[in-house]
């Protein structure tokens, strides 16, 4: 074979793989617009209808958990991580302010865990939210916020946690229930969406009558409570 020949039967080689490439693209952009796309379409419609609503800091949602009376004219919304020190020393220092306050005011705990930093978190949420279903969320927020060193630590928090179910007398089997049922993932889930769109970039969050506070101290809740309250009087 001469060395012309050869150059022909290279170039048509090259043209045929050039053809088969273009065709298997084809294929594959087809695969694409009939199959991939509508799949993808559908998940993301799923995703959306599934997210369920959020609410803002000015809104009581049914699901919410609330401590004090809801008819007080201050609304105090907490989005906190339990994981989180600086949520714990909000957490101590709402305790005590709590006698002083809860003649005008109500606490709204809303869920806002970091995995990032803080990997029991989103664990943590699960079963406060959990204990919710048995009407003992306050105790166990309460209880998970008093051994937050001690749980932190650990590198499985699951057995903790259920002895500390235990020691309230819960339903273990109905609270593991819980913890994995999609009602209750998704109230984290959604809790953690409305603060994102509220402005919650990190935790605590305290918003009061929808007002987020830069330094939730002592003296400024107890400030900005009394602005409120004398707002409300007119």
């Amino acid at each position: 074979m001469g060395k012309r020949e050869q150059q022909r039967k290279i170039k048509e080689q090259k043209q045929q793989a050039a053809k088969q490439r273009e065709q298997t693209l084809k294929l594959i952009q087809k695969f694409t617009g009939y199959v991939v796309a509508p799949l993808l379409l559908l998940f993301v419609l799923y995703t959306l209808f599934s997210q369920g609503p959020t609410y803002s800091p000015v809104e009581i949602a049914d699901n919410d958990h609330i401590r004090g009376n809801p008819e007080t004219p201050v609304s105090i919304v907490v989005y906190a991580d339990f994981q989180c020190p600086a949520c714990a020393v909000e957490h101590q220092t709402m305790s005590q302010l709590w006698p002083r306050l809860s003649s005008q005011a109500h606490i709204i705990f809303r869920h806002y865990p970091i995995t990032t930093t803080h990997p029991h978190s989103w664990t943590a949420s699960l079963y406060a939210e959990a204990a919710g279903r048995q009407d003992r969320f306050w105790s166990f927020h309460d209880y998970l916020f008093a051994t937050q060193a001690t749980w932190s630590a650990l590198p499985e928090v699951e057995a903790e946690f259920n002895s500390y179910a235990l020691e309230m007398n819960l339903d273990l089997d109905q609270l593991l229930a819980d913890v994995e049922s999609e009602e209750v993932i998704n109230k984290v889930r959604n809790d953690q969406r409305g603060g994102t769109a509220s402005g919650v970039r990190a935790t605590p969050a305290v918003f009061i009558n929808g007002r987020l506070l830069a330094n939730p101290s002592r003296q400024r809740i107890l400030e900005v409570v009394a602005e409120e309250v004398e707002a409300a009087a007119g």
